[in-house]
């Protein structure tokens, strides 16, 4: 019985230890910080959605803004309508030229002098017209007296017939010298028209954008002199959507801006409309022309138009 007795000291040692342990543990859990609860974030507001304001087309403020170039309508390159040598040069560019103002001029001696000679040829025949148009008389008066003379059984039948025969022949030769003559005034003609062809003139009034010859050179059928542009009216030419079928208008006024020119505003009317829809890119296409002056645009330049949203 003595030797259990260190035994249950040890028991009961171990047992306050253990309760001891017990309890700090408790003490340092009881004095530990309780982490934060993790709030969950708060959902994030719905994206505008993208500007398309930087394309070619573009949304703004619930608009549409589309940009484009401005055209005018009468612009072309001045082409050589024969062969030739460039005699002369009258305008460079940035000249302003009515219609018809001569540009340049080609050699035009050959020309000229067929034309001279067809003219001569010309009067030649005109002359022999009119000298058988004489006879004629002459031959028609003979006949008659021969009808007088064969009515009076002074001379022969034959005699008769012969004189009706000659006016007959007359008649032919007649014929054919006008023929004669209407071939030489073509020919006339033809040379005109080919000696006109040596004139480079403008096809319209504008300013001449660029010069491609010089005097001396040769040039053939076709190649370019000049490239001859209006300077208004200005106009634009742009696609929209096809929802915007019906809601523009032709005669609407649309604000126009270059990016370029901030500080100018101008106003755009709506000309045309194309009446069909390009199934390919589901757009229409439209045309605008500017309204009163232009203050500093130039034909070329890159300008933008606004049209409202749709209601």
């Amino acid at each position: 019985m003595k030797r259990c007795w260190p035994y249950l000291f040890l028991g009961v040692a171990a047992t306050a230890l253990l309760c001891g342990c017990g309890d700090q543990r408790s003490e340092v859990s009881a004095a530990a910080p309780k982490p934060a609860a993790v709030k969950s974030p708060a959902p994030a507001a719905a994206a505008a959605p993208a500007s398309m304001g930087e394309g070619v087309e573009g949304l703004m403020d619930g608009g549409l803004t589309v940009t484009g170039p401005l055209i005018v309508e009468h612009q072309v390159d001045v082409t050589a309508q024969r062969d030739g040598i460039v005699s002369r040069i009258s305008a460079e560019a940035g000249t302003h030229v009515a219609a018809g103002t001569i540009l340049a001029q080609l050699d035009d001696r050959q020309l000229t002098s067929n034309l001279e000679a067809t003219r001569a040829k010309t009067r030649s025949i005109e002359a022999d017209l009119k000298n058988w148009e004489s006879e004629m008389e002459v031959l028609k008066a003979d006949y008659v007296r021969a009808q007088r003379l064969w009515n009076e059984k002074l001379i022969a039948e034959e005699q008769l017939q012969h004189a009706q025969y000659k006016v007959e022949s007359d008649k032919w030769d007649i014929l054919r010298v006008k023929e004669q003559l209407n071939t030489a005034k073509q020919d006339e003609r033809s040379l005109e028209l080919e000696l006109e062809k040596t004139r480079i003139m403008a096809p319209f009034s504008g300013v001449v954008a660029r010069r491609y010859t010089r005097e001396g050179q040769s040039v053939a059928k076709g190649d370019r002199l000049f490239w001859v542009t209006a300077e208004g009216p200005l106009r634009i030419r742009f696609t929209l959507p096809e929802k915007y079928v019906g809601y523009l208008k032709k005669g609407q006024e649309l604000p126009l801006f270059s990016p370029d020119l901030p500080a100018e505003k101008h106003v755009a009317k709506v000309i045309a409309i194309s009446p069909v829809v390009d199934p390919s890119s589901a757009t229409i296409e439209a045309l605008a022309e500017l309204v009163g002056g232009h203050g500093e645009l130039r034909p070329g330049m890159s300008v933008a138009v606004r049209i409202a949203s749709l209601r």
